[in-house]
């Protein structure tokens, strides 16, 4: 027969674990993993109330069925990997049969990985279209500090990666806004683009879109072809402010009338704002700083605050 302080060392052990702060991705994800910390351990306590274990059986850590969830992790293959710039890749990965993420426009999933032992969350916003069959697309930028970074930097074509998700989005629907305007900072191009893209598949929507891409250089730019091809659109134009380049005769000749050399200032706002055909909603994606810098530049310009959203 177990002795009663066997039983509660048994106990113990499957208590679940309070997360530390660094598993949360602070995107503001629900459920958030501090929420599902709390489901568990309610869980636990009642199964440790009744002694009885099999209470505990639900409780799944992960799962390998492919399908997105946003309580628990589950397993993704990667099916290739492809360097964009000397920081930024693009990873694909593969999803069963024809199946389909399903996410809402700009929606994010979180990415869990470990470094040292200490579990990392991220998220990131897929940039193929939430309907995409087989496959889906995420752009990553390493940074050389970051503790995700580390763990990203070790993938190769066939590894197994945990998601969850998704979360978030914008909630766009087909003709709402007269015109959007599209603010994005590096990375913060990614969920501008399913937005993008389904504005331009879809023959119905005549939706003006304004897309300002801020990089530091023109090499810096992510999937060229890919917004080449989105810019022939009638109804879309995209901006690149580059605050690195020296001057716009270096760039190719058909980037030089749509290029801005500098920073996306409070001048330049006025002016792309003025150049819009319609009354914009403003998108915003980028860091912290970027995202109030773009805020103070659309209040200086007269845009009310209910006209934006920021990923």
């Amino acid at each position: 027969l177990q002795t009663m302080s066997g039983n509660e060392d048994d106990w113990l052990a499957l208590k679940p674990q309070e997360p530390s702060p660094s598993q949360c991705c602070g995107s503001g994800c629900k459920p958030c993993i501090y929420d599902v910390y709390e489901k568990e351990l309610a869980q636990w306590e009642r199964a440790k109330a009744k002694q009885d274990k099999s209470l505990l059986m639900e409780k799944k850590e992960q799962s390998n069925n492919s399908v997105l969830n946003p309580d628990t992790f589950t397993a993704f293959n990667i099916s290739s990997v492809e360097q964009l710039t000397e920081d930024t890749y693009q990873y694909k990965f593969e999803l069963p049969g024809n199946s389909s993420l399903q996410l809402s426009l700009g929606q994010h999933i979180v990415l869990r990985g470990v470094v040292n032992g200490l579990e990392v969350q991220r998220a990131y916003t897929p940039i193929s279209p939430g309907n995409a069959e087989g496959y889906f697309e995420v752009l990553i930028k390493c940074y050389e500090a970051g503790l995700m970074s580390q763990y990203i930097k070790t993938w190769k074509k066939g590894d197994t990666v945990f998601w969850r998700g998704p979360f978030g989005g914008f909630p766009y629907r087909p003709n709402k806004c007269g015109e959007l305007l599209m603010l994005a900072s590096g990375t913060g191009l990614a969920p501008m683009l399913p937005i993008l893209q389904s504005i331009t598949d879809d023959e119905e929507d005549e939706t003006f879109v304004t897309l300002v891409g801020c990089f530091r250089t023109f090499d810096k730019i992510y999937l060229k072809p890919l917004l080449r091809d989105l810019a022939r659109y009638w109804n879309v134009r995209i901006f690149y402010v580059l605050s690195q380049e020296t001057s716009l005769e270096k760039l190719p000749w058909s980037y030089q009338e749509n290029t801005y050399i500098g920073r996306l200032d409070e001048d330049l706002m006025k002016t792309i704002i003025n150049s819009c055909r319609r009354k914009p909603f403003i998108l915003i994606c980028g860091s912290s700083t970027f995202t109030e810098d773009m805020n103070r530049y659309l209040k200086a310009a007269g845009i009310e605050e209910n006209s934006c959203f920021v990923f």
